[in-house]
């Protein structure tokens, strides 16, 4: 008791303090704040936006830590240390310490960055502004780390996160008010920007830059190669993974997106939390299944020549392409993004399937990048406010011709 007086007694004393709301933002970061409403009817919960953020973070964990292990088993098999593309859940080759630390030194510096440069520009407009720090980059300082290559150079992380921060959130005005998810908006900022980090066959096994340039200069004659599937597809070559690869996520890619099965979990905490949107999730996978039929049922009637460099994908069974690439993270952790998704029922069904649908039409034809879901999301985000517009607007349609019968 004495504390809490302690720590009212200092708020009050310094009230009127720019950097008060600085304090406030770690005061709060375990324990809710003891204000509470006088005046008027309001609605008691045990939650609020910071939970809600940590609660989608505890959703993002297993991915993270799966991830890290990936990152150093596809290193070592890259450089021949590890003879087999086959792995496990219970593969002593694995779950080895050393592949965790591989994993674990890569992955933790994309995370500093990526919450100390984000935290810091919401402290610096928090404080700024006089108003309380968002916690809205809670999740975005999280889902960054997981969605771009491991070898990313740190400067480049930097730089988009201020650009994603900046013009992304808070000249909308912050939390809540933005239109397009953020950690997309900087993924999408390091793709066109530094379009040679972000796509190829060296960027997403981690090592594989700095060995290629080694062989180019004479010093080493190993190879070192981390195409991911979807570019080995879009090049019309073999794949050396078997669905079960894909599923279990024992494959190169970002750090968080390559384990469909951790994210399937992670889908069904957040929807037994009632914090991420079932109709958003299916109806995204729907869309994407839908594609994937047109595409398959295209290839083979013969529409589209073998020789086509987008043959290759459009053969991909409907359903794998639901276990390559980012589709299921981004369908999962950012199409159902409250702030940037459709808020109506019906309009969350036409969202979802419609970033489903267009995943895939982009991954096809766009060779160059055989990854669509992050353009998909970005370009529904913009769209999300029309379809939730039209759709209020068929409802009080359809109540006033109700209506007018009644009153006939």
């Amino acid at each position: 008791m004495g504390l809490k007086q302690n720590l009212h007694n200092f708020k009050e004393k310094n009230k009127d303090k720019k950097w008060l709301p600085l304090f406030n933002a770690f005061h709060t970061f375990l324990y809710a704040p003891n204000e509470v409403s006088h005046n008027g009817t309001h609605i008691k919960g045990a939650d609020d936006l910071k939970r809600t953020m940590n609660t989608v973070i505890m959703a993002l964990i297993p991915c993270l830590i799966f991830g890290m292990y990936n990152t150093g088993y596809q290193h070592y098999l890259a450089i021949g240390e590890i003879n087999s593309v086959s792995a496990g859940f219970f593969s002593p080759e694995f779950w080895t310490l050393a592949n965790f630390w591989v994993g674990f030194a890569k992955t933790l510096p994309l995370i500093l960055v990526s919450y100390g440069v984000g935290l810091g520009i919401e402290f610096i407009f928090a404080i700024k502004n006089g108003h309380e720090v968002e916690e809205g980059y809670l999740v975005t300082g999280m889902l960054v780390p997981l969605i771009v290559p491991i070898d990313i150079p740190l400067w480049m992380l930097a730089v988009a996160v201020i650009f994603g921060v900046v013009l992304g959130k808070e000249v909308f005005g912050g939390t809540g008010m933005n239109i397009l998810n953020p950690a997309l908006l900087i993924r999408a900022f390091l793709f066109f920007a530094y379009p040679t980090w972000m796509s190829g066959d060296k960027v997403w096994v981690t090592g594989a830059v700095e060995r290629t340039k080694e062989i180019a200069e004479g010093s080493t004659a190993d190879v070192i190669s981390g195409e991911t599937i979807l570019g080995s597809l879009a090049q019309g070559q073999e794949v050396a993974y078997s669905a079960w690869d894909m599923f279990y996520g024992f494959i190169p890619g970002s750090v968080g997106e390559t384990s469909t099965l951790l994210i399937l979990l992670g889908a069904l905490f957040l929807i037994f939390s009632k914090i991420g949107s079932w109709r958003i999730m299916l109806s995204s996978v729907l869309g994407a299944l839908v594609m994937g039929l047109i595409f398959n049922f295209a290839a083979d009637s013969g529409w589209i020549s073998e020789s086509s460099k987008f043959y290759s994908l459009m053969n991909t069974e409907f359903w794998q392409h639901l276990l390559l690439g980012g589709f299921a993270f981004g369908a999962i952790y950012m199409a159902t993004d409250p702030v940037t998704a459709s808020q109506t029922n019906k309009g969350k069904w036409i969202y979802g399937f419609l970033i489903g649908f267009i995943s895939i039409l982009i991954r096809v034809f766009n060779p160059a990048y055989p990854e669509g879901v992050m353009l998909a999301i970005l370009l529904m985000n913009v769209f999300a406010p029309t379809i939730d517009h039209y759709v209020v607007q068929g409802n009080v349609k359809r109540r006033l011709k109700r209506l007018k019968t009644k009153t006939a």
